[in-house]
């Protein structure tokens, strides 16, 4: 699986914890959005595209497979949005 290309989006409301929405292009042919990054207690984290389920409850659209596949995407989108911050300071 190749991750081609990684967009960030800023959420400009900064009372709550989400920072960022981002989108992924998998194999040059299937695009994931709203891949939501949120921080708490100064660490980043991502959550997965989710729709609200009629008891309230969320569930998630699209999602790994494996921790192996969920980190690397993790990882890649953090790093990503740290590049996005950084170009933003500057």
């Amino acid at each position: 699986m190749e991750i081609g290309d990684v967009r960030i989006r800023e959420v400009r409301n900064t009372d709550g914890k989400l920072r960022a929405v981002a989108s992924i292009t998998i194999d040059n042919c299937f695009v994931v959005h709203d891949i939501k990054i949120f921080e708490r207690d100064g660490a980043y984290f991502i959550a997965m595209p989710s729709r609200k389920t009629p008891d309230g409850t969320f569930k998630d659209v699209a999602h790994p497979l494996n921790t192996e596949t969920r980190e690397m995407l993790q990882n890649l989108i953090l790093e990503k949005y740290a590049e996005f911050r950084n170009r933003a300071d500057n």
